[in-house]
């Protein structure tokens, strides 16, 4: 019985390390690998610990093993954290990237925005959070690429 328990967390820790979203929170880097691939990026200003949409969005789409398997070749993931609590405190040069970000990108500062980016940090659509399937949400994302 230990055995059949240790196998089944081996093969979920696995699953979950196999389809894990690389999220990234430099910009440079984000475009750098967006070019090297031919991808797009997905900035995402989010407030993780105070923005209830913000954290339906993580949990209901982009948290999800489906929307990280979709857009495993497909984005770059770029995370825009602004938490509020102090205990979640970004470091300070993060922060100041994060505003520099929402400075060019979300100057209304709604969250959650999700801004889909070209390779070279073109704007090319943006959403919002929407109750929906991370499939549905997928496809929305896709639709401005073209």
């Amino acid at each position: 019985m230990k055995k059949i328990i240790f196998l089944s967390i081996a093969l979920i820790l696995t699953l979950n390390t196999a389809i894990a979203q690389d999220w990234q929170t430099d910009f440079t880097t984000a475009k750098n690998i967006a070019t090297k691939n031919g991808e797009s990026i997905i900035l995402v200003f989010q407030g993780s610990d105070w923005c209830a949409p913000c954290i339906r969005l993580d949990k209901e789409i982009l948290s999800t093993s489906e929307f990280k398997a979709l857009a495993k070749e497909q984005f770059v993931m770029l995370q825009a954290d602004f938490p509020r609590r102090k205990k979640n405190a970004l470091p300070k040069a993060q922060q100041e990237h994060n505003n520099k970000l929402a400075a060019q990108y979300n100057l209304n500062g709604y969250f959650p925005y999700v801004v889909i980016l070209n390779e070279k940090g073109t704007v090319l659509g943006s959403l919002g959070y929407e109750k929906t399937t991370p499939e549905l949400y997928f496809k929305k994302i896709k639709a401005f690429e073209k």
